[in-house]
């Protein structure tokens, strides 16, 4: 990831939470990056709880995440923070490929489709827990004040990133018909343990429970999402 970003053409700052792990491991590239933040836990916390505590650290007006084993397009900052910059809306997101051993990506064209979508609009792309997630949580670079008023990852165990779905319900966004986030594939990642799917259909229920009752409080949105940013 950290290759990755260092090829981007858009300037950035990231923040690199340590979940129980000794800042001491950090390789040297990374340790001497003045634009990486490093947050050393004193335990591990899991992923939702130490993105969260990251974004204290973040002192962008716009933010995303990635997981630290998957690499982004070149073009993929600047691409989003050009539409954030230039339309005035809440959050932008894309589409993103599996990345594969053999160097070969997969296009994963999420449900919603591409363009403007209103507060709430893109919830109706993912009718029940069991249906696909509507855009890749990780593609998705929205305004950092938004990220805080959805409460971050919420706290569940995995899964944490469907709970950042939510966050298209407080402003107009749009998806762009581009790739910006590369998944990379392989043995080692989280959703190839043995355990995972023990606990996957509580995680969705949860973040897709979260994210209906979410736009009942909000209830009926004006069609004027950029006046909410």
């Amino acid at each position: 990831m950290h290759a990755s970003l260092d090829a981007q053409d858009a300037d950035w700052e990231a923040v690199l939470a340590l979940d129980g792990a000794d800042p001491a491991l950090l390789p040297a590239t990374l340790a001497a990056d003045p634009r990486v933040r490093v947050l050393g836990l004193p335990r591990a916390v899991g992923a939702a709880c130490a993105r969260n505590l990251a974004v204290n650290l973040a002192r962008g007006k716009a933010l995303t995440w990635a997981d630290d084993d998957d690499v982004i397009p070149r073009f993929s900052l600047s691409s989003r923070l050009h539409h954030l910059n230039n339309t005035g809306l809440g959050w932008v997101a894309g589409y993103s490929a599996d990345l594969h051993d053999d160097g070969s990506l997969h296009l994963w064209r999420c449900p919603v489709p591409p363009g403007r979508h209103e507060p709430g609009a893109v919830w109706a792309y993912w009718p029940t827990p069991r249906h696909t997630i509507p855009i890749g949580p990780t593609t998705i670079m929205a305004r950092t004040h938004l990220w805080s008023a959805i409460g971050g990852m919420g706290g569940l165990v995995q899964g944490e990133d469907y709970c950042a779905l939510k966050v298209t319900h407080l402003a107009a966004g749009e998806l762009l018909p581009q790739v910006v986030y590369h998944y990379r594939k392989h043995a080692r990642q989280l959703t190839k343990q043995a355990d995972y799917d023990e606990l996957e259909n509580a995680a969705r229920l949860f973040a897709w429970r979260s994210g209906n009752d979410l736009a009942g409080v909000l209830g009926p949105r004006p069609r004027t999402g950029l006046r909410d940013v």
